[in-house]
């Protein structure tokens, strides 16, 4: 018990820390992309593919960028909060992720109470949410931001085709929680939940094995 107690302790401590530094270990600035979502849009209109072959470009051809991003576009479903689509992996580490995510089709769900601030940069389509209490639906378009604070929650709906630059920043290891929940009760769709699983750990280890947290 001693033991655990002590374990127990040092962890309270390095995450006290950590988080008390969260901004020192960010590589990304949530003005760049913004900034670079924008002119995607701009140079490629609807052409989805031509969007996220311009944002993946920029960023892999970035010095301070190009050691920590995933250096192949691997594509899996990702189901979360009862909603469903696809998903490649940018860059995954402990205090960030950067993935594009996106359907053909719509869906609509939960969108989680995270441990991280939680940018969604739209390409293509319509992203809606909705609050308790509001009365209206929150709407956003191509070049618009949907920020979900760190331990808010909304309802959100992509009511047809719809894809975003998907940026958090703060704890992620907590999130995936949330997102092998329906994995793990619902679809029990393996083959889907290994990939996730390798790919995340295969980025997220790698990055944190160069020194990024």
């Amino acid at each position: 018990m001693k033991f655990l107690a002590i374990i127990g302790a040092v962890l309270a401590t390095l995450v006290y820390l950590i988080e008390k530094n969260l901004d020192s270990f960010y590589i990304f600035e949530t003005d760049h992309l913004h900034d670079l979502a924008k002119r995607a849009i701009a140079t490629h209109g609807n052409d989805t593919r031509a969007i996220v072959n311009y944002i993946s470009s920029e960023l892999s051809g970035t010095a301070k960028l190009s050691n920590y991003m995933s250096k192949d576009e691997e594509w899996f479903f990702n189901n979360a909060g009862g909603a469903m689509g696809g998903m490649t992996i940018l860059h995954a580490s402990i205090t960030e992720y950067l993935i594009i995510f996106g359907t053909a089709i719509g869906t609509e769900g939960h969108s989680g109470r995270h441990t991280a601030d939680d940018y969604f940069h739209i390409l293509t389509g319509e992203q809606w949410a909705y609050v308790p209490g509001e009365f209206e639906a929150e709407i956003y378009r191509p070049g618009d931001v949907h920020h979900l604070h760190r331990g808010d929650v909304k309802q959100y709906r992509m009511p047809e085709s719809c894809f975003a630059l998907e940026y958090a920043r703060g704890w992620i290891p907590p999130m995936m929680f949330f997102g092998f929940a329906d994995g793990l009760s619902s679809t029990l769709d393996v083959p889907t939940l290994w990939r996730m699983t390798y790919l995340t750990a295969r980025e997220l280890l790698g990055n944190l094995f160069i020194g990024k947290f």
